[in-house]
């Protein structure tokens, strides 16, 4: 709802303030603290649950965090050259150094590790503290929260909702919903005191499907997909002893002498915001979309909104964005959410439909014993086929592949240029025009000069102009061009 009339007008606590603190909104609140706005984060959980819906991340995300320096945080990253579509699994390695994405990475960690960052930039976290109404002017949003004390008002220039598929930002700001309403339910516990047969890419059986993994030491993540369960009411507790009941029903196993560490429903319901941005208020990850769960894309997709939404705002707040540059946000996420909800709901029925989805099942299993098919549905699952309509060379608009470059200086691998969020000229054949160039933009833009290793890393382009967010803006060699490119995406240059 909107509120009119209640939240007066007051200087500005923050540039930005953001609802929810799961990866999205945290990997934003990182976003914008390296290009120097000032962020509040309220998050109504007065500490983080440990639980954990995720268990990886896709290899974009993986790229997303190693541009920012963030991979060794996590520790060993684990990766797998196989994967699956609705549960029909291949070989990822038909792409280039491609894989399926980092596995067996708990949400908690990755959201423990994007606290801990945000936090170290100087990110204000406020934990306890719960959005309740938005209004929204020419020159900012007045947000109230109940918090520690009370009511409290805070202004910013804008407010960012990443507090779920529940989003009460977005219901607050009037975005519509529009989607598909769930038609089955399933369940999802984390099982302590048994031994459960591992199915870690689930295995389909006369009455649904079930999944297990070895979660940690003594316990095991079960996923139950039983048919014609309907979808759970959100407001109903859910009991470790129905779940035990469904996993003996469909395996024959009994697993009721244990007992859930962690027990949840889910639901396959798809739904997307119809707009990503109503005036000075945006939404990011679940709060823009939901969808079947399917190898950790929901949080991948999430942090890779805030990616592209973080330097895009950071240079809003700060007067340097070129004219519409704050658009371009829901002109390349909007279409990228909607292929999500479309490769989602695609898997499930492919992986959780019963007898009547064989033939459906067949005809992927032929299909991807073609090698374009297989590249086709890696890209679509790992991210790694994601591409921006920029017109221009065929490299504009696609991710920047991580290379080494040899420079003068030395080796220098390509996402550690991009660790401080700016964009980069990368001179691969030594131009000092080009270079000349980004003088104007030096504070938005750094130059290397090096040639990859792998001399066809780039398909010959011989200068490459990055965004911060990792994809290229444009490639070519003319002085021009590169002028263009540099007012279309980082504004006019500095003349002092």
């Amino acid at each position: 709802m909107r509120v009119e009339g209640t939240l007066m007008k007051a200087k500005m606590d923050a540039d930005v303030v953001i609802i929810g603190a799961g990866p999205a909104g945290l990997m934003l609140a990182g976003e914008l603290r390296l290009g120097g706005a000032h962020v509040i984060v309220v998050e109504r959980l007065e500490r983080p649950t440990g639980q954990s819906r995720g268990l990886g991340f896709t290899a974009r995300a993986l790229e997303s965090f190693e541009q920012r320096g963030l991979v060794p945080r996590f520790g060993a990253v684990e990766t797998s050259p196989m994967g699956h579509f609705g549960g029909i699994v291949f070989d990822y390695t038909v792409l280039k150094d491609a894989h399926f994405g980092a596995r067996g990475i708990p949400q908690s960690q990755t959201e423990a590790v994007l606290e801990e960052w945000a936090g170290e930039l100087g990110t204000d976290i406020r934990r306890g503290w719960e959005f309740r109404a938005l209004e929204q002017d020419d020159d900012g949003v007045s947000v109230a929260v109940a918090g520690p004390g009370g009511e409290h008002r805070l202004r910013a220039q804008f407010l960012v909702g990443a507090d779920g598929g529940q989003s009460t930002v977005r219901a607050a700001a009037g975005f519509a919903f529009p989607g598909t309403s769930a038609t089955r339910g399933m369940y999802l516990a984390d099982v302590v005191g048994c031994q459960v047969k591992p199915r870690p890419l689930g295995e389909r059986l006369p009455g649904g499907m079930v999944m297990a993994a070895p979660l940690a030491e003594g316990i095991d993540r079960i996923i139950v997909c039983e048919h014609g369960a309907p979808p759970a009411d959100r407001g109903e507790t859910t009991e470790f002893a129905e779940i035990a009941a469904a996993w003996q029903r469909l395996t024959g196993e009994d697993i009721s002498h244990g007992h859930g560490d962690w027990v949840s429903t889910f639901t396959d319901a798809t739904r997307q915001a119809s707009e990503y941005r109503r005036g000075r208020v945006l939404l990011v990850g679940d709060a823009a979309h939901i969808h079947l769960p399917a190898g950790g894309q929901g949080l991948s997709t999430g942090v890779e909104d805030a990616a592209n939404l973080g330097w895009k705002l950071t240079a809003t707040v700060r007067g340097t964005a070129p004219d519409g540059l704050l658009d371009t946000y829901e002109g390349e996420r909007h279409p990228v959410g909607a292929r999500l909800l479309m490769n989602t709901r695609a898997q499930g029925m492919v992986f959780l439909g019963g007898p009547e989805a064989d033939p459906l099942r067949d005809m992927f299993g032929e299909l991807l014993g073609l090698d374009q098919v297989k590249r086709h549905l890696a890209g679509v699952v790992s991210h790694l086929d994601v591409a921006y309509d920029l017109g221009g060379h065929p490299l504009a608009g696609r991710r920047m592949a991580a290379e080494v470059l040899n420079t003068a200086g030395g080796q220098v691998s390509t996402p550690d240029l991009l660790h401080a969020a700016q964009g980069c000229l990368l001179d691969l054949a030594d131009n000092p025009e080009l270079r000349a160039v980004t003088a104007g933009w030096k504070d938005r833009v750094v130059s290397v000069t090096g040639t990859p290793q792998d001399e066809e890393a780039y398909s010959g382009a011989t200068a490459l102009l990055v965004r911060p967010d990792g994809y290229i803006a444009w490639a070519g060699d003319d002085s021009d061009g590169l002028e263009a490119a540099l007012r279309r995406w980082f504004g006019a240059p500095d003349v002092a």
